[in-house]
């Protein structure tokens, strides 16, 4: 596989919730322009590791964190950082779809606007945009001023995408994006993810193994906290180099 830059770079990260270590000195490297995919058991750290790299973590008071997350060259803990930007740069689509109450139109435009975009010819491209990049705006295009809270799951959990993407990020993060979609929303959010990897770099957290050997280029499988193995997914599949690797994807556990 060709190497690329990498956009993320995490060196010996270690988090704590109070006294509780979730994460113990994950150290990798997430390449520009690929699909990372992170698997592991319930548990494992995975969304810990997903909120430490736009700071989201840092809503919760008890959370401490060792090491060193970059994006590009630019350390995302020093001082100099600011976290708004950062999490416009590193954004998050969460497993359970959070429209807002508004219409599809004011769910995209909602971010641009709070970034300081007034002009209405930029905000429709920025919505009509990022609904096309989500597959959506075909679904869509017709009942833009309509409630986004009457859409399907499946198109809920693509208008969150298709938010997300409107802000123009660097970095998608997606937290169990598909976990309570149906086959074919599934089968639309993976499609689209081969499509964005052209311009983003994606960072996708999966309980469905076989999700992550489909739609990623590379692989993490994180357990206990700790990371037991990384790579590009087609030898982390196929010739793992831990047999707690191999069991994993067997269904040994998990």
């Amino acid at each position: 596989m060709r190497r690329r830059r990498p956009k993320i770079t995490i060196n010996k990260l270690s988090c704590y919730y109070g006294v509780s270590k979730v994460l113990t000195e994950i150290t990798l490297a997430v390449p520009d322009k690929e699909v990372l995919g992170i698997m592991g058991p319930a548990r494992s750290g995975k969304t810990t590791l997903l909120r430490t790299l736009n700071r989201l973590c840092d809503l919760e008071h008890t959370f401490r964190m060792e090491g060193q997350v970059l994006i590009g060259e630019e350390d995302i803990f020093g001082p100099q950082m600011d976290v708004a930007q950062l999490r416009k740069r590193i954004s998050m689509v969460f497993a359970k779809p959070n429209p807002l109450p508004r219409s599809i139109f004011e769910n995209l435009a909602y971010g641009p606007r709070l970034h300081g975009i007034r002009d209405k010819g930029r905000l429709a491209e920025l919505v009509e945009r990022g609904l096309k990049d989500a597959f959506l705006w075909d679904e869509v295009r017709d009942r833009l001023h309509l409630s986004a809270l009457n859409l399907s799951g499946g198109q809920q959990q693509r208008l969150c995408l298709a938010r997300t993407l409107a802000m123009e990020p660097e970095v998608v993060l997606l937290d169990e994006p598909t976990s309570g979609l149906d086959p074919i929303s599934t089968a639309k959010i993976e499609e689209t993810l081969q499509i964005l990897k052209e311009r983003l770099t994606i960072i996708l957290v999966s309980n469905n193994v076989k999700q992550i050997a489909r739609a990623t280029d590379r692989t993490a499988f994180i357990l206990m906290g700790e990371m037991v193995e990384f790579g590009d997914t087609k030898t982390v599949f196929t010739t793992p180099k831990e047999k707690k690797t191999s069991d994993y994807i067997s269904g040994r556990f998990g």
